[in-house]
Protein backbone atom coordinates (compact mmCIF):
# COMPACT_ATOMS: atom_id res chain seq x y z
CA UNK A 1 0.00 0.00 0.00
CA UNK A 2 1.32 3.52 -0.95
CA UNK A 3 0.61 6.34 1.35
CA UNK A 4 1.49 9.51 -0.93
CA UNK A 5 1.76 12.93 1.15
CA UNK A 6 -0.27 15.45 -1.15
CA UNK A 7 -1.22 17.97 0.91
CA UNK A 8 -0.39 20.23 4.21
CA UNK A 9 -2.20 22.79 5.77
CA UNK A 10 -0.73 25.86 6.45
CA UNK A 11 -2.09 28.12 9.00
CA UNK A 12 -2.16 31.92 7.99
CA UNK A 13 -3.49 35.91 8.97
CA UNK A 14 -4.11 36.95 5.32
CA UNK A 15 -4.86 34.74 2.66
CA UNK A 16 -4.34 37.33 -0.09
CA UNK A 17 -1.04 37.98 1.23
CA UNK A 18 -0.27 34.94 1.93
CA UNK A 19 -1.04 33.93 -1.23
CA UNK A 20 1.07 37.05 -2.92
CA UNK A 21 3.75 35.69 -1.43
CA UNK A 22 3.83 32.14 -2.45
CA UNK A 23 3.04 32.77 -5.97
CA UNK A 24 4.33 36.02 -6.57
CA UNK A 25 7.58 35.79 -4.49
CA UNK A 26 8.09 31.73 -3.57
CA UNK A 27 7.23 30.68 -7.52
CA UNK A 28 4.39 28.21 -6.01
CA UNK A 29 2.03 27.43 -8.77
CA UNK A 30 -1.79 28.38 -8.15
CA UNK A 31 -4.25 25.29 -8.70
CA UNK A 32 -7.26 26.50 -7.06
CA UNK A 33 -8.51 29.40 -5.53
CA UNK A 34 -11.89 28.77 -4.36
CA UNK A 35 -14.60 30.74 -1.95
CA UNK A 36 -17.74 28.92 -0.79
CA UNK A 37 -18.64 31.32 1.33
CA UNK A 38 -17.75 34.43 3.78
CA UNK A 39 -16.25 31.68 6.45
CA UNK A 40 -14.60 29.16 4.14
CA UNK A 41 -11.98 29.91 1.26
CA UNK A 42 -9.36 27.42 -0.32
CA UNK A 43 -6.18 28.34 -1.74
CA UNK A 44 -3.82 25.34 -3.09
CA UNK A 45 -1.02 25.87 -3.67
CA UNK A 46 2.29 24.01 -5.50
CA UNK A 47 6.18 23.97 -5.43
CA UNK A 48 7.35 23.49 -9.12
CA UNK A 49 7.88 19.88 -9.29
CA UNK A 50 6.20 18.77 -6.58
CA UNK A 51 4.09 16.22 -5.94
CA UNK A 52 3.04 17.64 -2.52
CA UNK A 53 1.11 21.06 -2.20
CA UNK A 54 0.04 23.54 0.34
CA UNK A 55 -3.45 24.81 1.09
CA UNK A 56 -3.95 28.17 2.70
CA UNK A 57 -7.24 29.72 3.67
CA UNK A 58 -10.15 30.75 5.53
CA UNK A 59 -11.91 28.12 7.96
CA UNK A 60 -9.51 25.35 7.00
CA UNK A 61 -7.62 24.80 10.17
CA UNK A 62 -7.70 25.91 13.70
CA UNK A 63 -3.88 25.92 13.73
CA UNK A 64 -2.38 29.28 14.83
CA UNK A 65 -0.88 31.55 11.64
CA UNK A 66 2.81 30.93 11.66
CA UNK A 67 3.37 27.96 13.74
CA UNK A 68 4.49 25.29 11.14
CA UNK A 69 8.20 24.93 11.30
CA UNK A 70 10.48 23.25 8.96
CA UNK A 71 8.74 22.34 6.05
CA UNK A 72 11.48 20.88 3.55
CA UNK A 73 11.60 21.82 -0.02
CA UNK A 74 14.52 19.60 -1.29
CA UNK A 75 15.97 21.01 -4.64
CA UNK A 76 18.55 19.59 -6.26
CA UNK A 77 21.17 22.69 -6.73
CA UNK A 78 21.01 24.76 -3.32
CA UNK A 79 23.14 27.56 -4.65
CA UNK A 80 20.56 28.08 -8.05
CA UNK A 81 17.53 27.69 -5.28
CA UNK A 82 18.40 29.73 -3.20
CA UNK A 83 19.95 32.83 -5.90
CA UNK A 84 16.21 32.50 -7.65
CA UNK A 85 14.13 32.95 -4.38
CA UNK A 86 16.68 35.91 -3.37
CA UNK A 87 15.64 37.50 -6.82
CA UNK A 88 12.19 36.86 -5.97
CA UNK A 89 12.42 38.77 -3.34
CA UNK A 90 12.61 35.92 -0.58
CA UNK A 91 14.51 36.42 2.38
CA UNK A 92 16.67 33.63 3.04
CA UNK A 93 19.45 32.83 4.73
CA UNK A 94 23.18 32.30 3.82
CA UNK A 95 23.48 28.52 2.91
CA UNK A 96 25.07 26.21 5.43
CA UNK A 97 26.18 22.56 5.91
CA UNK A 98 27.60 20.08 8.37
CA UNK A 99 31.26 19.19 9.41
CA UNK A 100 31.43 16.63 12.08
CA UNK A 101 28.17 17.50 13.74
CA UNK A 102 29.18 21.42 13.88
CA UNK A 103 27.74 24.10 11.21
CA UNK A 104 29.74 25.61 8.54
CA UNK A 105 29.01 28.49 6.13
CA UNK A 106 28.65 27.45 2.21
CA UNK A 107 26.76 24.26 0.87
CA UNK A 108 28.92 21.37 1.17
CA UNK A 109 31.57 21.56 -0.44
CA UNK A 110 31.44 17.63 -2.09
CA UNK A 111 27.30 18.53 -2.37
CA UNK A 112 26.54 15.39 -0.35
CA UNK A 113 23.03 14.73 -0.37
CA UNK A 114 20.78 16.46 3.01
CA UNK A 115 23.76 17.87 3.97
CA UNK A 116 23.14 21.43 2.80
CA UNK A 117 20.34 23.80 3.88
CA UNK A 118 19.34 27.58 3.89
CA UNK A 119 15.90 28.72 5.47
CA UNK A 120 12.98 31.24 4.74
CA UNK A 121 10.11 32.10 6.07
CA UNK A 122 6.56 33.27 4.93
CA UNK A 123 4.89 36.58 6.01
CA UNK A 124 3.17 34.78 8.59
CA UNK A 125 6.57 33.05 10.33
CA UNK A 126 6.23 29.31 8.64
CA UNK A 127 9.23 28.72 8.05
CA UNK A 128 10.84 26.38 5.18
CA UNK A 129 14.24 24.90 4.55
CA UNK A 130 16.07 24.07 1.38
CA UNK A 131 17.67 20.72 1.20
CA UNK A 132 20.29 19.94 -1.06
CA UNK A 133 19.32 16.04 -2.52
CA UNK A 134 21.05 15.37 -6.02
CA UNK A 135 18.83 12.31 -7.54
CA UNK A 136 20.43 9.14 -8.32
CA UNK A 137 23.44 10.32 -6.63
CA UNK A 138 24.34 7.52 -3.10
CA UNK A 139 23.81 8.74 0.11
CA UNK A 140 26.55 10.30 1.52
Amino acid sequence: MDYKLELVLLPVADVDRAKDFYVGKAGFNLDVDHQASDEFRVVQLTPPGSACSITIGKGITDATPGSVRGLHLVVSDIEAARAELVERGVGVSQIRHFVSGKWEPGPDPEHRNYNSFADFCDPDGNTWVLQEVRRGEPMS
